[in-house]
């Protein structure tokens, strides 16, 4: 499937061929991913379940959001970085959410970090890593879109000079898609010239 075009999904309409496997990826591809995300708490959701991500199916993470949301009290960064050895203990037995270890105390520790930022930081910062739209024509194929970018490798390195960590340059990538700063849906997919805006765009809890 690495060279496949657009395909015709349930309803008929062309879409990347990556969302058509199971009903809940058709959801988030039409109205979740490559559309812009903003606010601080909304990027730092965003980011930890890419990191949760690493080495899994996106879908493993998708139908588990709900879970990982409720056991990170809504990604609130503030509400995360008081967390204490207790909720460490108890996310590590959280059957809702991914039990890796490592990826855990990562995500405490991006949310400590980020708690001493100013609002809005953390949006501007990753925001300025997105490439001019002019430069970058519509993949065709999946072959045409890449897992890593310059700007996915510079985005990576800035977030871990500021302390950030599990964020290598191509969930760095990853992350750039999924929040709109690159729209890697291909040429022909009906959701490419969707609006920013389209119902399930998603939320700013800056």
């Amino acid at each position: 499937m690495s060279d496949s075009a657009a395909l015709a999904g349930p309803d008929g309409a062309p879409r990347c061929p990556w969302a058509l496997s199971t009903t809940d990826y058709v959801t988030y591809h039409d109205e979740e991913w490559g559309r812009p995300v903003h606010g601080d708490d909304a990027l730092y959701e965003r980011l930890s379940l890419e990191a949760f991500q690493s080495g899994l199916s996106w879908i493993t993470i998708l139908r588990r959001r709900e879970g990982f949301r409720a056991a990170f009290a809504g990604f609130d960064i503030a509400k995360v970085a008081g967390f204490t050895d207790d909720d460490r203990e108890r996310l590590l037995v959280d059957e809702g959410i991914i039990r890796n270890r490592a990826k855990i105390d990562a995500t405490l520790a991006n949310a400590r970090v980020l708690a001493e930022w100013a609002p809005g930081e953390l949006d501007d910062l990753i925001w300025s890593y997105a490439p001019d739209p002019a430069g970058r024509p519509a993949p065709r194929t999946l072959g045409d879109v890449p897992a890593v970018t310059p700007e996915s490798t510079a985005l990576s390195k800035a977030l871990k000079k500021r302390g950030l960590r599990f964020i290598g340059p191509t969930t760095a990538y990853a992350l750039m898609q999924a929040c709109g700063l690159v729209n890697d849906h291909l040429e022909d997919c009906v959701a490419r010239s969707a609006p920013s805006g389209a119902p399930g765009t998603a939320r700013s809890t800056t």
